[in-house]
């Protein structure tokens, strides 16, 4: 049986926050809800909340991972980045967005990750 989009999703995640994990990071939140969006991973690096968007693939046939956060979607998070700062009180934080790009075989097995710090600025909704 072919695994669903959310399986693969889901596999990518968890590779991402062992990456983080293995780098000293903190995982704050996973799947973090709100405005009708998610983050898929909130986490802490030094005093720094960053905020994650895992983007995983099977095939490069429609291009590289990070190519699908798209302007629409940095409005997104960032929406949502915000919310949770307000919720957690840390609207003063040092904060940033990342992008973790996974390529995976097609027995999903991990045959590439690149974390992009600095992936945008926050991105105010039109």
């Amino acid at each position: 049986m072919r695994p669903s989009r959310s399986d693969v999703a889901k596999i990518g995640e968890g590779f991402a926050a062992a990456h983080l994990q293995k780098k000293g990071y903190h995982i704050l939140a996973q799947n973090y809800r709100a405005q009708r969006g998610e983050i898929d991973l909130v986490a802490r690096d030094g005093d720094c909340i960053v905020f994650v968007e895992v983007k995983t693939r099977r095939s490069l046939k429609f291009g590289l991972p990070q190519d699908a956060v798209t302007l629409r979607k940095q409005q997104q998070i960032s929406k949502i980045a915000l919310a949770y700062l307000q919720s957690q009180n840390l609207l003063d934080a040092l904060c940033r967005f990342d992008v973790i790009a996974i390529h995976l075989s097609s027995r999903l097995k991990l045959l590439h990750l690149e974390q992009i710090e600095n992936a945008f600025e926050f991105q105010a909704a039109e």
